[in-house]
């Protein structure tokens, strides 16, 4: 018979395309995560996995096996979650996704608060972009994702997933207090034009908003530097180095000489919970939800 846990390792290389992508995933090194494909190999007398170049790659077979494990491990989460329905209480393991800001802004309070309320849950945090991580929940790899989306940019959300919305966080104009534009109370959207931009990296929902924002006024944005780490986004502005649109969410104190001007019409992000349908009554959902408001609540934000 075959392990699960193994299974699950290879499901996650599957999901991942890499071993160190499931080792991150799941919360395990690397070189465990190889253990448990060398194992499996052993088990099945199959190989699984062929090197390709610095990585891994799934054989056939490995895509085969890698796909009835998805649907032994969709059946293993259905038990789990009518047993944790049975107990009434919330047990087990909940894997966490959540974007930067919101993983540093929101959920070290979640977390505080769930390690207090449920003892017997086992929650681990993955940091993700949204993008990946409502894949993640879809193919069962993360139980909870805590993701963003703009009016103008909407987050893909495919059926099977539920979401509950968290509520909404306005996006400043950071810029050095001798800009220009730092004199102003609030910026026009069509004042931006002709700035040097400092922003996340194409494929990012929030790259992504920023440059429709700007071909609304009819520009190319003009990004010198992609950081992903909005930290290092202000210390580029503090040096002067251009400007930026950074959220509030996990923000933080600006440095000296680094001011933050509201823009008009204001662009805001919505911040909402994703999770899979079938496990809405998992008490363990249930209770990080609520913890997830709760703290959002203490936030101020609308």
């Amino acid at each position: 018979m075959m392990d699960l846990g193994r299974l699950r390792a290879l499901h996650a290389v599957a999901v991942h395309g890499s071993v160190g992508g499931a080792a991150a995933s799941l919360g395990f090194t690397p070189s465990a995560v190889s253990q448990q494909i060398a194992k499996l190999e052993r088990e099945t007398r199959t190989v699984l996995l062929e090197r390709q170049g610095r990585g891994v790659a799934l054989t056939d077979a490995a895509r085969e096996l890698a796909a009835t494990a998805q649907a032994v491990l969709g059946l293993v989460e259905q038990a789990e979650v009518r047993l944790e329905e049975q107990r009434g209480q919330a047990a087990g393991r909940l894997l966490v996704a959540a974007f930067a800001t919101g993983a540093r802004g929101l959920l070290p309070g979640v977390l505080a608060d769930l390690r207090v309320r449920c003892p017997e849950l086992d929650v681990r945090l993955l940091e993700s972009d949204p993008y990946p991580a409502a894949e993640l929940v879809a193919r069962g790899e993360v139980d909870l994702a805590l993701v963003q989306d703009w009016p103008t940019v909407p987050l893909p959300v495919q059926e099977g997933l539920s979401r509950a919305d968290l509520g909404e966080d306005p996006v400043d104009l950071l810029l050095r207090a001798d800009h220009p534009l730092a004199a102003l109370a609030v910026v026009p959207v069509g004042r931006l034009r002709g700035q040097r931009w400092i922003s996340v990296p194409p494929g990012n929902i929030c790259h992504d908003w920023l440059v429709r924002t700007m071909r609304e006024v009819g520009e190319e944005p003009d990004v010198l530097y992609q950081v992903g780490e909005f930290e290092t986004q202000i210390a580029l502005i503090e040096a002067g180095l251009g400007v930026g649109l950074v959220p509030r969410l996990g923000r933080g104190t600006l440095p000296p000489g680094v001011v933050a001007r509201p823009v008009a019409p204001e662009p805001t992000r919505r911040v909402f919970a994703l999770w899979r349908t079938q496990a809405s009554r998992r008490p363990a959902i249930t209770e990080a939800l609520a913890a997830m408001r709760g703290r959002w609540a203490l936030l101020g934000r609308p």
